[in-house]
């Protein structure tokens, strides 16, 4: 372990996630009183830390890499800096490079922009962006998930359990990032049943769970009874929704909730009219926290893969589907899709 921590002396790294309020740092300092080259800070945008999606699934992924190299969180270490607007971005772009971090983590589409001009700005410091593909330079990578893959295999699994024939998704922002998972999802549905019904709809935005709890309301009196919500923290509003529905059913007549970006099985957890029960059907996880320590370790040796796409799928469990509350025979289903999926036998629209 010593001397993986070595090794990880070799850089320190920033991450940031689509998204300035800056997160107090305790001092971790060394000896020489500069900041310690294994610190690894985390920018957020508005929906933060504890999102229970894309951004937590990043945290905890840096947390846990913190922790099995002996990395301690604040100043010299890892923290997170959070940001409340886009006009945040580059103020804590700024803040981390003055703090002498030398790995910027952009995870969010919104942020490439930025990144894009901070790695010509500071060419010694290194930069990842996820879920989007940067420009070509030295010192950025950019990492991308098959998220159509797992949204696939979650179609799979919601045709296979509906009743009425009827899905919905629910979308964060209307992106060629988010349209990935609805296109997944939907030929993953079709591939059970050519005819099921899947609508589409869109939140605007990644935070706002009220509105994704009027449009989950409004998919389920029209009749769906399995949403997939991939719509970042506002897909809190369609667990809301369930919920709120399912407390007043028997748990055999529940309406589902498929999560998104890291297991949402404990949000799906209620009580129904005849005792406790979960409505999360599965999960669509998309490991951006393997990314994060994938890179991390890269950088650390000095290989930091700069000026690659990298892009991570079902064959490298980068994407997977939870094995979640879904019945034997739809388990077996979704397992027999995601073979053909990596054997070449049958290739996900991604739009």
């Amino acid at each position: 372990m010593a001397s993986n921590v070595k090794m990880l002396l070799a850089g320190a790294a920033v991450l940031v996630i689509a998204g300035g309020a800056y997160a107090a740092l305790s001092g971790n300092k060394s000896a020489s009183g500069e900041s310690d080259k294994t610190s690894v800070a985390l920018v957020t945008d508005g929906g933060g830390v504890d999102d229970k999606s894309f951004q937590q699934s990043a945290w905890e992924g840096l947390k846990k890499w913190g922790k099995e190299n002996g990395v301690k969180q604040g100043k010299g270490g890892y923290t997170y800096y959070q940001s409340k607007t886009n006009a945040d971005f580059k103020t804590n772009y700024d803040q981390a490079a003055a703090a002498g971090f030398k790995n910027i983590y952009g995870i969010g589409f919104q942020l490439t922009s930025t990144i894009n001009e901070e790695a010509k700005k500071h060419p010694k410091t290194n930069y990842m962006i996820v879920d989007d593909v940067a420009k070509t330079q030295k010192n950025v990578v950019s990492v991308t998930f098959k998220s159509e893959q797992s949204s696939y295999l979650a179609g799979v699994a919601a045709a296979k359990t509906t009743k009425t024939n009827k899905l919905g998704f629910v979308g964060g922002m209307e992106s060629a990032v988010v349209k990935t998972f609805e296109a997944g999802f939907t030929a993953g549905a079709k591939s059970v049943n050519p005819d099921i019904q899947v609508d589409a709809q869109y939140v605007g935005s990644f935070t706002d769970a009220g509105k994704g709890k009027t449009i989950a309301a409004s998919m389920y009196q029209n009749g769906a009874d399995v949403i997939f919500a991939a719509a970042g923290g506002a897909g809190a509003g369609v667990f809301t929704e369930a919920k709120d529905l399912n407390s007043e059913k028997k748990a055999a007549d529940k309406v589902w909730v498929i999560g998104v970006d890291r297991d949402q099985n404990a949000d799906g957890a209620y009580t129904a009219k005849d005792g406790k029960s979960n409505f999360t059907l599965t999960s669509s996880v998309k490991k951006v926290g393997k990314a994060v320590v994938d890179v991390t370790e890269k950088a650390a040796k000095d290989k930091f893969p700069g000026g690659e796409h990298l892009v991570y799928g079902l064959d490298d469990k980068g994407v997977a589907v939870t094995r979640g509350h879904m019945s034997a025979a739809t388990w077996d289903a979704v397992q027999a899709a995601k073979k053909q999926i990596i054997d070449g036998k049958v290739e996900v629209p991604a739009k």
